[in-house]
């Protein structure tokens, strides 16, 4: 059974930092695009980061400068490192596996249970 579990998520003040992690197991991802998506409040679920299988990287707008989306494939981990948060960063961010297109963040096949960030202004 393959499973996404997502850790590091917290309460944080504007301008600090968080890092998430999400650890995969069930089966090796090392070959697919693995990423993360977060949803607010009220709001759809939206995407914020992927890496691909070689290493290129992918970020909304939003997050450029910011955010960091890393993977140790040793490890079959994925990472996301949080910069200068914004309340409007406040979600609950979801891991995300194996992309069905049509873009990166498009369909993913894939999700682990979510984490919850809040960052208060």
């Amino acid at each position: 059974q393959v499973q996404l579990v997502e850790s590091g998520g917290g309460l944080v003040q504007a301008g600090g930092s968080l890092s998430l992690s999400c650890a995969a197991s069930g089966r090796t991802f090392s070959s697919s695009t693995m990423g993360w998506f977060r949803q607010a409040p009220g709001k759809e679920r939206d995407f914020v980061a992927a890496i691909t299988s070689s290493g290129n990287t992918y970020y909304t707008d939003s997050v450029k400068g910011r955010f960091t989306i890393a993977r140790d494939n040793a490890k079959n981990t994925v990472y996301l490192q949080m910069n200068s948060l914004k309340p409007e960063d406040t979600a609950i961010y979801y891991c995300v596996a194996e992309n069905r297109g049509p873009s990166y963040s498009g369909e993913y096949d894939y999700w682990g249970q979510g984490t919850q960030v809040t960052v208060s202004s």
